[in-house]
């Protein structure tokens, strides 16, 4: 028998957490035909063709962008606090933005983001895309959700996201009362999407209070960091796995279903597949989308914490301008390392999968594999693809 003087106390235990280049996912039994599988993404009653939104970032979505995705099935977030609802023109400030060095950026960012936010904009711009024939959804910080909601409901919008860099149930401040989620879903008849999310049990608080969709993953946006900044982050793998398995008990015991979308972190369209498999009912692309031709960020991305007047946490990173909008999300390319044809990719790899809609992907079989894009590879990694 060991003795006290033989056990060590453990003042904390960590648990192995994995990102999408440590995981790989098992074939099936049985194949599907691509062509037959069912990708649709409800959030409340709104169904999205494609499990795909656009981040609410401003080198991403402008009124022009969600038009065109929303047409192209998916769903992209206007961001309430950015450039397009402080600005009567806001092309001619991405222009600025754009054409300025990196060593000034941020400063200047800092100096733009400080204009008054203006209702009649907010209101404006939804109205200008559903106008379109179009699905809108907008995005504000918890602060300034409970103004701009009713905003956007009354303009005719389609989904109200509360993002921050990581958000709870609740919050506790002396200064004033927080946003109440289960009151605010009442007051506010259209379904909220929240996040950012990357544990168990703030996603089971969260669709407790009534909220129809949770973002998941702190930190690992190309433009973010946070997590070089604060340490706080979860590898969107475990992440989405820990809220997805929320959802499940959540569903299993009052019949709602809450969306899990996995935001942030992704590079090619094996990442969009592990991240389905893993748990997740959609996914939502920032950098990938600020490469498109029709971004407003003329081929570079930032994050809307960029410009914190006190602690930037985000950067600018020149991402380039690869294809139209189309092309990346449904092809044809001739591009062979998975950036373009994304649902073709996921659709495909259903497919391996046996799997005919998204809810039959996330019983597929997954394995930690550390290798799985290295093995095998010494010619494409020494000589690059011919």
């Amino acid at each position: 028998m060991p003795t006290a003087k033989t056990i060590k106390p453990q003042f904390k235990q960590l648990k192995q957490s994995y990102g999408f280049d440590e995981v790989a996912i098992v074939p099936g039994d049985v194949t599907v035909n691509p062509e037959q599988i069912n990708i649709e993404l409800k959030i409340g009653e709104v169904k999205l063709d494609i499990p795909i939104l656009a981040s609410a970032m401003d080198a991403v979505t402008d009124v022009n962008f969600a038009i065109l995705l929303s047409k192209l099935g998916g769903l992209a977030v206007l961001h309430l606090e950015g450039v397009q609802t402080r600005y009567e023109n806001p092309a001619d400030v991405l222009n600025e933005l754009a054409n300025t060095p990196n060593d000034k950026v941020t400063a200047l960012m800092q100096k733009i983001y400080t204009a008054p936010i203006k209702d009649n904009l907010i209101a404006e711009r939804v109205r200008a895309i559903k106008k379109a024939g179009a699905l809108c959804a907008a995005a504000a910080l918890p602060a300034n959700t409970k103004h701009m909601a009713p905003i956007v409901a009354e303009a005719g919008g389609d989904v109200m996201v509360v993002q921050a860099t990581t958000i709870t149930a609740r919050h506790i401040s002396k200064s004033y009362r927080g946003l109440i989620f289960s009151e605010i879903c009442k007051q506010v008849k259209i379904p909220f999407v929240v996040g950012s999310c990357a544990s168990y049990s703030a996603t089971m608080e969260l669709m407790e209070n009534g909220v129809s969709g949770i973002l998941v993953g702190v930190g690992p946006g190309a433009a973010c960091t946070t997590r070089e900044v604060t340490g706080v982050g979860v590898p969107q793998i475990t992440a989405t796995i820990d809220c997805a398995a929320a959802r499940d008990v959540y569903f299993k015991k009052t019949g709602r279903y809450v969306s899990i979308i996995t935001d942030g972190g992704f590079k090619k369209g094996a990442d969009l597949c592990k991240a389905i498999a893993a748990g997740a009912d959609g996914a939502m692309f920032g950098s990938i989308f600020a490469q498109a031709k029709e971004a407003p960020g003329k081929g570079y991305h930032w994050g809307m914490s960029t410009p914190n007047p006190a602690l930037p946490r985000g950067t600018r990173i020149k991402v380039g301008t690869k294809a139209p909008l189309k092309q990346l999300l449904f092809g044809p390319t001739s591009v062979t390392d998975g950036t373009e044809n994304f649902i073709g990719a996921l659709r495909t790899a259903m497919g391996f999968c046996g799997a005919s809609d998204i809810a039959e992907f996330h019983n597929a079989e997954m394995v930690i594999a550390p290798s799985i894009t290295t093995e095998g590879k010494f010619w494409q990694l020494t000589t690059g693809r011919a």
